[in-house]
C-alpha cells in the first residue's frame, strides 16, 4: 500500500474515498471540511443540523456525493471534543475509518491531516500518526485463510494539503510514520503465527531476513555453542522440546557512543512445560514470543531510519513444552555466569531465557539493557490490556521510556524494585529460585531478573498486559498488538539524541 502527500484541493480529489473531520460540538465546519461541504451544497452542514453528525470521537458517517464531487463518497469522522485532542486521536480515528472506507470496496482514499488544522499540532507529528493509523488500523493477518473473493483492500492513502510550505514536512512524517507502522506489523505477523509454523528456528529465519533488509548484522547461535558459552538457564527450558533452542543476535551500528542491549523473550510456545498449564485460553501462548518479536522488529525500524544508536539485540528462542527430557520442579540450572537457579515452577521460564541474555549484555559490556517480555499474568491483573508495566534502576531511563510510550500511544507505568521480595527468591538449594509469593509476583519476578542484572543500567519490560487485544479499536487489530516496538524505537532515538 502507498501512502503520499500530494498539494491540492480535497474536494477536487478523484480517489474513490475521501476523509474528512468533525470536533464535537461544531455546527459550521471549516478548513477542508468545510471546502468539502460547501462542495455538497451544504449536506454535511444539514446532517449537522439535523444531529445525524455529533463529531464525537470516531462517529463515522459516510456522504454519497452522487456527481457532486469528483469522488463518490465521503466520510466524516469525528475527533471528539477539541480539548482531548491528540496524536492518539489521529491514529485512531485513521485506523477506524480507513476499515470502513474498505468496507464501501473504495481501494484509493484521500485524507484531510488531521490536527494540522485548527487544532494546532505539528503537521510532521500528524502525517506520522496518520500513516502509523493506516499502517496499523488496515493490518490483517489472513495468510493461513481461503482467499475471500469479495475481501478488497486499499491501495493508495494520500494526505492531501493546500499550504505549499507544509508538504516536505508532512513527507518526512509519513516516511517515519510508515517504518513504525510496518515494524508494528512485522511483530504482529510473529506473534499471531501460529506455534507450529513460527518455531525457534523459524523465528530466527525471520529475524535473518529483516536483518538483510534493513542493512544489520544477525547471527543465530545453536545448541552447541549455548553448551559451550554456558547457557544452562535456556538450555533447561529447551530441554523438554524437540525444537532446537536459538539465540539471535542483532547488530545495528549507526551511532558514537556505547551500546545499548535489547533483550527479547522468544518462547515460540508456552505450554507451562512439567508445570503445565491449564487448557482453556492456552492457545494463547503462541504469543509468549511478543516481546522477541518486538526487539526484532524494532531492529528492523532503526536500520531503516537509519538511526544514530548502536544496539545489540538478543532473543533467546525455545518451546517450553513436557516431556520425559523435560525440566523438573525441584531442578537446579547453572547460568552463564555460574550462578545456580532452583526451578520451582517451569512455568515461570521467560525469566530463566532471560537470565542467560542478561549475562550475555554484561558480558558484551551492553549499556544500559532494556529486556521485553510476556512475563507475568502478574501484570495483566495489575494493570488490564491498557497499560504495559515496567521496573527500572534508573530514574532518567524510567521516565524517558515513559515518555517514548507518549509519543505513540503505548501507555507505559513504572513498578518499583521492591528489595523486600528477594527475600522470596531465596533457595535452601541454589543461590536463587525462579518463583516467590504470589502476591507482588511481577515484582519479584523482576528481583528476579534483577538479581542477573546486577549494578547494570536496567529496564524490565513485562508486556503480559497488552501483548493482545480482543477486538478492533482505533489504531488496534484483533490479535497481537505489536507492542512496544514503537516505544522501543522512540526510546533509543531519544536514548541516541542525548549522547548515552
Amino acid at each position: 500500500m502507498e501512502i503520499k502527500v500530494e498539494k491540492g484541493d480535497l474536494a477536487r480529489h478523484p480517489a474513490k474515498a475521501v476523509i474528512v473531520n468533525l470536533f464535537e460540538g461544531v455546527k459550521s465546519p471549516g478548513g477542508g471540511t468545510g471546502a468539502v461541504d460547501k462542495a455538497l451544497d451544504g449536506a454535511i452542514s444539514q446532517l449537522i443540523a439535523e444531529g445525524e453528525i455529533k463529531g464525537k470521537k470516531s462517529e463515522l458517517t459516510l456522504v454519497h456525493t452522487l456527481g457532486k464531487l469528483p469522488t463518490p463518497r465521503v466520510l466524516v469522522v469525528g475527533l471528539g471534543k477539541q480539548a482531548d485532542f491528540s496524536l492518539d486521536t489521529v491514529r485512531d480515528v485513521t485506523g477506524t475509518a480507513l476499515r470502513r472506507i474498505r468496507n464501501t470496496g473504495a481501494t484509493t482514499v484521500a485524507t484531510i491531516v488531521h490536527g494540522a488544522g485548527i487544532a494546532g499540532l505539528e503537521p510532521e507529528a500528524c502525517a506520522q500518526a496518520i500513516a502509523e493509523g493506516t499502517v496499523m488500523g488496515l493490518y490483517r493477518f489472513d495468510r493461513l485463510k481461503k482467499p475471500d473473493e469479495d475481501q478488497t483492500q486499499i491501495d493508495a492513502v494520500t494526505l492531501v494539503e493546500f499550504d505549499q510550505s507544509k508538504l516536505e514536512a508532512l513527507r518526512r512524517g509519513v516516511e517515519r510514520g510508515r517504518i513504525l507502522g510496518e515494524a508494528t506489523s512485522h511483530a504482529r505477523d510473529m506473534a499471531n503465527e501460529p506455534a507450529n509454523q513460527l518455531t525457534p528456528t523459524v523465528m530466527a529465519e525471520r529475524a535473518q531476513a529483516l536483518a538483510e533488509d534493513a542493512g544489520l548484522e544477525c547471527r543465530v547461535l545453536e545448541r552447541d555453542e549455548l553448551e559451550t558459552m554456558g547457557m544452562g538457564a535456556l538450555l533447561g527450558v529447551a530441554a523438554g522440546s524437540v525444537q532446537p533452542p536459538k539465540f539471535i543476535v542483532m547488530h545495528y551500528r549507526g551511532g558514537a557512543n556505547n551500546t545499548i542491549g535489547l533483550l527479547g523473550k522468544g518462547v515460540t510456545f508456552d505450554s507451562g512445560g512439567i508445570s503445565i498449564k491449564p487448557s482453556g485460553g492456552m492457545e494463547e501462548m503462541k504469543g509468549d514470543m511478543s516481546g522477541g518479536a518486538a526487539v526484532i522488529s524494532a531492529m528492523w525500524a532503526l536500520g531503516k531510519l537509519k538511526a544514530p544508536v548502536n544496539v545489540t539485540a538478543m532473543v533467546p528462542a525455545t518451546e517450553n513444552m513436557p516431556s520425559g527430557s523435560a525440566t523438573k520442579p525441584g531442578d537446579v540450572l547453572r547460568a552463564m555466569n555460574g550462578r545456580t537457579i532452583e526451578v520451582i515452577n517451569t512455568d515461570a521460564e521467560g525469566r530463566l531465557i532471560l537470565a542467560d541474555a542478561i549475562c550475555y549484555a554484561r558480558q558484551e559490556k551492553l549499556s544500559p539493557i532494556i529486556d521485553v517480555a510476556t512475563l507475568t499474568g502478574a501484570m495483566q491483573i495489575a494493570l488490564g490490556p491498557a497499560v504495559t508495566g515496567f521496573m527500572a534502576t534508573d530514574d532518567a531511563l524510567a521516565e524517558a521510556l515513559v515518555k517514548a510510550g507518549e509519543e505513540c500511544g503505548e501507555r507505559m507505568w513504572r513498578f518499583p524494585l521492591v528489595d523486600e521480595y528477594r527475600e522470596s527468591l531465596k533457595s535452601n538449594v541454589a543461590d536463587i529460585k525462579n518463583t516467590g509469593n504470589r502476591y507482588g509476583g511481577a515484582i519479584s519476578a523482576a528481583k528476579f531478573l534483577h538479581f542477573f542484572a546486577e549494578d547494570s543500567a536496567w529496564v524490565h519490560i513485562d508486556m503480559a498486559s497488552t501483548d493482545n487485544v480482543s477486538k478492533n479499536k482505533g489504531a488496534w487489530v484483533k490479535g497481537a498488538t505489536g507492542i512496544p516496538t514503537r516505544t522501543l524505537v522512540n526510546l533509543l532515538l531519544s536514548l541516541a539524541s542525548q549522547g548515552k
